[in-house]
């Protein structure tokens, strides 16, 4: 029988794709968009833009002001708060994309497949995601790196990684399964099963598409919450390991009994951390808008 090429037909719409057009409509989400890539390129570039090494200790220069010659002064150990603050952007761009990005495409995998499979398989699903949500975010956060440590693997610690993603995974398997919902009553889905397709091959090839729009709105939206979590885990000593450059452990330790003394190394980190989050945050609001249908009826 000839294999058939079945185009997914729902969810499927044309969206204005010009970046002027989403600039008029969505200014806030423009200027956040601006501030990531801001935020993104300092990170990549960081050994050329950074004016100092980011854990070379100059005792020398202990908790010196900002001045022309360290902008944001510098911490109890003499190191640049600058310096520091533009390779906590490659921290917390990494850790925040990775992690955000394994919990929602297991969430979404998952939400999709118990829709899909429906029945007992879908009850037993949504009662175990119902199940994780009750625990706060940070909590499960705290448990799963209180139990699997610390693993560095190329200067990215895995395991970090690992804690927060999990919590995001319940959130995205119920957003998804809701998105999911229409799509598998949908002709081509039947069309499939009656092709003889395999429910991986539907739910890969046919399902997954459908639910793109929102997948990627939570990918943005999390990732926000991911450098807000990983910031909260360093600064209470179970994130990323001194000297390692991260906005939140800079906030922690010698910092957090200097503050008075030397206020800029916790003002600076904080505003990098409020700004990197309210960014993602505003950008995953205009794009919410901005791929919703009814945003341009």
């Amino acid at each position: 029988m000839t294999d058939l090429t079945l185009t997914p037909t729902v969810q499927r719409r044309s969206h204005p794709g010009k970046i002027g057009a989403f600039v008029r409509a969505q200014p806030l989400g423009a200027i956040a968009f601006v501030v990531i890539m801001v935020m993104l390129l300092a990170g990549i570039f960081a050994p050329f833009v950074a004016p100092y090494d980011p854990v070379e200790i100059d005792f020398a220069s202990v908790m010196a002001p900002p001045s022309p010659l360290h902008v944001f002064g510098t911490d109890p150990f003499g190191r640049d708060v600058l310096t520091r603050i533009i390779y906590g952007a490659r921290t917390a761009m990494v850790i925040g994309f990775l992690s955000s990005f394994l919990g929602c495409s297991i969430g979404a995998l998952i939400g999709v497949a118990s829709v899909y499979y429906g029945g007992k398989i879908d009850l037993v699903v949504q009662r175990a995601v119902d199940i994780m949500l009750v625990f706060p975010v940070i909590v499960m956060a705290l448990v799963v790196v209180s139990m699997l440590g610390r693993h560095p693997v190329l200067g990215i610690d895995m395991n970090l990684i690992l804690a927060i993603g999990i919590p995001i995974i319940p959130q995205v398997a119920r957003v998804i399964r809701s998105a999911a919902l229409p799509v598998r009553s949908a002709a081509f889905v039947d069309a499939a099963r009656l092709a003889g397709f395999s429910g991986v091959r539907i739910i890969l090839g046919q399902m997954v598409p459908n639910v793109v729009a929102p997948y990627i709105i939570l990918l943005t939206a999390f990732i926000a919450q991911s450098i807000l979590l990983e910031a909260s885990l360093s600064f209470l000593g179970l994130g990323v390991a001194d000297p390692t450059p991260a906005w939140g452990l800079m906030l922690s330790g010698s910092s957090a009994d200097f503050y008075r003394q030397a206020p800029w190394i916790i003002i600076f980190p904080g505003v990098a951390i409020s700004v990197a989050v309210f960014a993602f945050n505003f950008f995953g609001d205009s794009l919410r808008d901005w791929l919703d249908p009814k945003f341009h009826r």
